[in-house]
């Protein structure tokens, strides 16, 4: 972004004299070329960051530029995806947007609709030639993985923009609830089983001081806006609630045999919110659950004074509590398998096969050197050496080789890279790398049996996810992941995504908190959701679903 404020943040990332001698030679084919004093590309980038990182500063951030003669140019955002979403959209509003998008799914990632539209525009350079002549290893991921191919490529045969491929199989099944074991144990209870069970257990940690410090401070279930699965996981005990693209923005499509359906209309989902009212009016959900972000979640889990968490909706643990901790809080903390609801269902959330937010996209901002040096620079990330570079950092500061009588997380597999425990901060990319994060790889890591270690953290992690496994209905999963809308149609479903995922999503709040009446305002709300365009939503996807199930894009 060349305007007066990614100047500022150009000159944290690149050095005053560095910029300051900056030249530019305008090529035929479109954007200048920047290069910096000691002959290194320019190229303004948009990422998110998060408080523990400086991406100027960063050991990978250094590696990459030297190893790829880049200079960074970095606009950033927080890990907070509605507000990281907002700039984003307004740097494509404003055309003031920078050579390349580098986002992370959760966070910021752009749907397939945007993708369309921002290539039909001449927005997003295609990639499948610069691929071809500067890129082997991800050619040979396309070349190999159909269902990558399938994600990458547009109807049109371009591909506007890559997704990442990262294998996670906790991230699989991401509604999950944690809960403190330590205050079952104290109370007597048993693992909740059913919603009536989990609402008996969070009155017993609100009202029988199981941290057992005297005070009325216990918080049975909180959670933060961009990590919470709080509504999906106790809305999986009454209705499938299907987990969408992992982009921060849950789906609100299902099957029903062939047919695209929405379960948000159903007598089932109205259920479920009533359900998660009664825990919220009887403050047993706590009322920041839906407004705090995860530095407040993370402050609330690591209370200095005494351990206050009594359950959290999250895809794991770190997220509310430090890991490792001094008093071993972060340990207290076991995965509820899901809950079984009053009709006897017992689903689970199911994001397959990887992260299916776009998240690499060069603009016509960018100079033909800037889309070659960016594009080698991911194809390295690809290999398993930059994966573990990108993922961890240096080697010897964020992972060594694996020593004698180390395992890995597949005891069948030969074990590839140990990740250093403690190491130093700003050292890695983390998110921001997993482009080729395959099961293979991740399964070739060193992991102890030792659960509850911080290194031991990726067999936590695999433990708990067998509990969710077998709940997903697979019938039901509507693989968007695959389907490309028709071009045409791009920016009309942009639209009717971001339009009908705000309305549920503030009428779940206000059913929830109670500002609406859902007995009295249920009818209204579904006429709405007519009106806001679900009729029209249904018809776009089911006639790409259509498509996708013909073999045909």
């Amino acid at each position: 972004m060349r305007s007066s404020m990614s100047k500022v943040v150009a000159l944290a990332a690149a050095g005053a004299l560095a910029l300051a001698a900056c030249s530019s030679d305008k090529s035929s084919k479109g954007a200048a070329n920047e290069t910096s004093a000691d002959g290194k590309v320019i190229i303004d980038t948009f990422t998110p960051s998060d408080q523990s990182t400086d991406l100027a500063t960063n050991a990978v951030t250094k590696i990459i530029s030297d190893k790829f003669k880049i200079q960074f140019r970095w606009q950033t955002t927080t890990y907070d995806a509605g507000p990281a979403k907002e700039k984003r959209q307004i740097a494509l509003a404003s055309g003031d947007y920078p050579d390349l998008f580098f986002l992370i799914p959760w966070v910021d990632a752009f749907t397939q609709a945007e993708v369309l539209k921002l290539g039909q525009q001449g927005v997003a350079v295609p990639l499948e030639d610069l691929i071809k002549q500067n890129a082997p290893n991800i050619q040979k991921v396309l070349d190999s993985n159909k269902e990558y191919k399938e994600m990458a490529t547009a109807p049109d045969g371009h591909i506007y923009a890559l997704p990442q491929w990262a294998d996670c199989f906790h991230c699989t099944y991401p509604d999950k609830l944690w809960i403190n074991s330590s205050w079952l144990k104290k109370l007597g209870l048993q693992v909740p089983k059913t919603t009536d069970d989990l609402r008996n257990v969070l009155e017993a940690f609100k009202t029988k001081d199981p941290n057992g410090n005297g005070k009325a401070d216990e918080i049975p279930m909180t959670t933060d806006v961009q990590d919470s699965s709080l509504i999906a996981y106790l809305m999986n005990a009454f209705a499938y609630d299907p987990v969408g693209a992992n982009n921060g923005v849950r789906s609100l499509l299902t099957l029903n045999g062939d047919k695209v359906v929405t379960p948000v209309t159903s007598d089932a989902w109205k259920e479920g919110l009533k359900y998660i009212h009664g825990l919220y009016k009887d403050g047993l959900i706590d009322q920041a659950a839906f407004t705090q972000n995860a530095q407040a979640l993370q402050a609330e889990g690591n209370n200095p004074k005494a351990v206050v968490l009594g359950s959290v909706p999250v895809l794991w643990p770190g997220i509310f509590v430090q890991l490792d901790s001094k008093d071993g809080r972060d340990k207290q903390y076991d995965a509820v398998p899901p809950l079984t609801g009053p009709e006897g269902k017992s689903y689970t959330g199911y994001n397959h096969p990887t992260s299916t937010g776009y998240t690499f996209m060069l603009t016509n901002k960018a100079s033909k050197e800037a889309q070659v040096a960016a594009i080698k620079m991911l194809d390295w990330i690809y290999t398993d050496e930059g994966q573990m570079i990108t993922n961890m950092g240096p080697e010897g500061v964020g992972w060594t080789k694996p020593g004698p009588g180390d395992i890995a997380l597949d005891a069948s597999t030969k074990p590839l890279y140990k990740p250093k425990q403690n190491a130093p901060k700003n050292i890695s990319w983390g998110a921001l790398g997993q482009y080729n994060n395959t099961l293979a790889f991740r399964n070739a890591q060193v992991t102890p049996k030792d659960i509850y270690s911080g290194a031991g953290l990726e067999r936590r992690l695999w433990e708990a996810t067998k509990q969710y496994e077998n709940h997903v209905d697979k019938s039901q999963w509507f693989p968007q992941a695959f389907m490309w809308p028709d071009p045409s149609l791009s920016g009309e479903i942009a639209t009717l995504q971001t339009n009908l995922n705000n309305y549920v999503n503030q009428n779940q709040l206000a059913f929830i908190t109670g500002s609406k009446n859902i007995d009295t305002d249920w009818d209204a709300y579904v006429k709405g959701l007519d009106s806001t365009g679900m009729p029209r939503y249904l018809q776009i996807n089911q006639q790409a679903y259509d498509k996708y199930k013909s073999g045909s894009k």
